[in-house]
């Protein structure tokens, strides 16, 4: 399925589906951060092993409603909803989504279409929309040739070729922050 609104896809992902769509940065392959089985799929068609993808949610609460330890996100909230991802310990009981490594990117959205999405679905995981080694899909038509017909949906979202990636920083058990990579946000 190809689609230009991001509401028809989200019964799509409430039932396992995993797809590409926009996202506040590039286009991400996605599927519900929850769904254990819709998050084993995804990181075997990103043929992705312990190298977890970012979780992208609506706000602060569903991060902490997924499990997020509060003290990690409190240093972080003043720099959200925005593109920056903050990678930060995760305990075992999520193990699936951080592919057993013990951490993960989270972020919180600023793009008002994709928070409606995260509203309705709940956190996202998601990756850029690509093959290992190859460049990011700026385009659907790119995102199509990676993927082909191995997803349940493409929402389009035109060229998005001019957007800066994300920022990337850690947060480690002593609440040290180190930036690994500056991308939109400054700092």
């Amino acid at each position: 399925m190809t689609s230009n609104s991001y509401d028809d896809v989200i019964t799509v992902l409430q039932d396992g589906g995993v797809g590409v769509m926009p996202t506040d940065t590039v286009y991400g392959l996605v599927a519900r951060a929850a769904d254990k089985a819709a998050v084993e799929r995804f990181y075997g068609l990103k043929q992705r092993t312990h190298k977890p993808g970012t979780v992208v949610a609506a706000s602060v609460q569903q991060l902490l409603d997924l499990g997020l330890q509060e003290r990690y996100l409190s240093r972080v909230e003043q720099w959200w909803p925005g593109p920056l991802s903050v990678e930060m310990p995760l305990g075992d009981e999520l193990g699936y989504l951080h592919q057993d490594t013990g951490r993960q990117a989270f972020r919180v959205v600023a793009d008002e279409g994709l928070r409606k999405v995260l509203e309705q679905t709940g956190p996202l995981v998601t990756t850029s929309a690509n093959r290992p080694g190859e460049p990011g899909a700026v385009n659907l038509s790119e995102a199509q040739d990676y993927f082909e017909n191995k997803v349940d949906f493409y929402v389009d979202g035109g060229d998005l070729s001019g957007r800066a990636p994300s920022t990337i920083i850690g947060v480690e058990d002593d609440g040290a922050i180190t930036v690994y990579r500056q991308g939109a946000v400054k700092l």
